[in-house]
């Protein structure tokens, strides 16, 4: 990575490999293990499964930075964005938005042999949710996090509010 400083997402972050410190006005750096090879040229299951956690991290922020939450609602707000079914829709959403080379990352994860599903997901949903993953792996190990963020705001556009989904919970549970 070059020693330009990424766009600005997080705080303090400045890229991959950077040891744990201070950073400038104070902040502490968040540090990264560089992975052994550059993240173009990383299994997409590697990508997918530090995406995987990356995604849930910025979900979870995202949640509990809202005002009045409660931890059942927090759960059930990150389950809008952490399903298979949640992930593959905002795939859909995000895929006229990527430039090629993002494309290109999520087809190498779509294609990705990643075993057999949870219960209860459907394989092509999997499938996407994993192109996904892949998608928020390799913009993290990039240092692409401003992004990341781009990316999560423009899934946040069409959500639907969190009474509602409640709602929408509290009514499957009585079935």
């Amino acid at each position: 990575m070059s020693g330009k400083e990424p766009e600005a997402w997080p705080a303090g972050r400045r890229g991959a490999g950077e040891i744990a410190g201070t950073g400038t006005a104070g902040t502490e750096v968040w540090p990264v293990e560089p992975p052994a090879r550059p993240p173009r040229l990383m299994s997409p299951i590697a990508l997918a499964y530090v995406g995987d956690a990356v995604f849930e991290l910025l979900v979870r922020q995202h949640l509990a930075a809202r005002p009045n939450h409660k931890p059942d609602e927090l759960h059930r707000g990150a389950v809008r964005y952490v399903s298979a079914k949640a992930q593959r829709a905002l795939l859909e959403k995000l895929q006229p938005h990527l430039t090629e080379e993002e494309a290109e990352v999520v087809r190498r994860g779509r294609n990705a042999k990643s075993g057999s599903p949870p219960k209860g997901a459907d394989m092509s949903d999997y499938r996407h949710a994993t192109a996904l993953e892949c998608l928020f792996g390799w913009l993290y190990y990039a240092g692409r996090y401003g992004r990341m963020a781009e990316l999560l705001r423009m899934a946040d556009d069409d959500a639907p509010a969190a009474g509602a989904d409640a709602a929408v919970h509290r009514k499957e549970g009585d079935r």
